[in-house]
């Protein structure tokens, strides 16, 4: 195996590994926000590190990032703007808390 994608499979397990600990650890929505953001950001690690070690002459896969990426950044800011109404409604964007939002 390419020791460049062991070490770029490495960093995404890693960033993985991290933001499931974040996502599932906490309990302010921000934080849980940030622990899925770093979840997208492993995957789009591995996902570069294959394309380039699949197809490194092909530029469809930096397409497909860019387009990723673009779907986080939306994925971001309606998590914040759920957490800015819940705290200007609320006064606490802590999930503990949310259990009236049950349907």
């Amino acid at each position: 195996m390419n020791p460049e994608l062991l070490i770029a499979l490495t960093i995404g397990a890693a960033l993985f590994g991290v933001g499931l600990y974040g996502a599932l650890s906490q309990t302010n929505l921000v934080m849980i926000i940030m622990g899925v953001e770093l979840m997208l950001a492993a995957a789009l690690v591995n996902l570069v590190a294959f394309w380039r070690y699949l197809h490194p002459n092909e530029i469809s896969g930096q397409m497909f990032v860019l387009i990723v990426m673009a779907v986080m950044a939306v994925e971001m800011a309606v998590g914040f703007g759920i957490a800015i109404a819940r705290f200007r409604s609320r006064g606490s964007v802590e999930m503990e808390e949310a259990r009236e939002l049950k349907g």
